[in-house]
């Protein structure tokens, strides 16, 4: 579902020269399989999946999802995917439901095909109570439900998820977590970034360990494990981490 071949992405920053966000990457998230990716902020995780989404192009190499180039069908690649980044933000005068609803419209989606959806989806992320409230009048949870709803609407075959749970309370980190399982069981390939190891050991089939640009090392997380002789997550990434630091 998701390939990349050599993909690179550099930005030339005035002070620090040339900085190679994204560096020689190739990676393979299959179907069914949650695919982690673990860094430091500004490790080029986001820049990652914004190359992958069509929303950067990149400096070279190139990248297949569903099949679909990033080069050459970034339309097709946009129809197949949910994108879910941390900074698009919301318009803070419609209510949860027109949010949800236009981007579904923007999806191509029939009205009645859109409140279908949109009852499912607002069951399972518990939104009901608050769809008819302005977005600005909401708190951060609620807004990230939205986010992942007008996301989702179009029942993807591909999910590529910056950071899903960052800054929210447990009861909605958990619902998200639970919707990312049942969309592996639907066997949709998920692309997954996070900071927090806990989440990357309960959800991911395999991980890649992103440093500067670079994919450290990729694998479940047993020959993770095995690669460094550690058991915790937290300590294995920093080996790898660490390691790349002092080379």
């Amino acid at each position: 579902m998701i390939k990349t071949f050599n993909l690179t992405k550099l930005f030339q920053d005035r002070k620090r020269g040339k900085i190679r966000a994204v560096d020689d990457v190739n990676i393979e998230c299959k179907p069914g399989e949650v695919f982690g990716l673990l860094g430091l902020n500004g490790a080029g995780k986001t820049t990652l999946m914004r190359l992958l989404s069509t929303v950067l192009m990149p400096t070279s190499g190139t990248a297949q999802v569903k099949g679909f180039d990033i080069l050459t069908q970034s339309q097709e690649v946009k129809s197949s995917i949910g994108f879910l980044s941390s900074d698009t933000a919301l318009y803070p005068r419609l209510t949860a439901g027109e949010t949800v609803s236009y981007f579904g419209r923007l999806n191509g989606m029939e009205e009645s095909a859109i409140d279908k959806r949109k009852e499912e989806i607002f069951k399972v992320f518990d939104m009901n109570w608050f769809k008819d409230q302005r977005v600005d009048k909401l708190s951060s949870g609620m807004k990230q439900k939205i986010s992942l709803a007008r996301t989702i609407i179009h029942n993807p075959e591909v999910l590529i998820l910056d950071e899903p749970t960052l800054g929210l309370d447990v009861i909605t980190s958990k619902n998200i977590i639970q919707f990312i399982r049942r969309s592996k069981e639907e066997n949709k390939c998920i692309l997954f970034s996070t900071h927090i190891m806990h989440e990357a050991e309960k959800l991911c089939d395999k991980i890649a360990i992103i440093h500067k640009g670079k994919v450290l090392t990729v694998g479940t997380l047993e020959e993770l494990r095995a690669k460094t002789g550690l058991k915790d997550l937290d300590d294995v990434f920093v080996k790898f981490v660490k390691g790349e630091n002092e080379s």
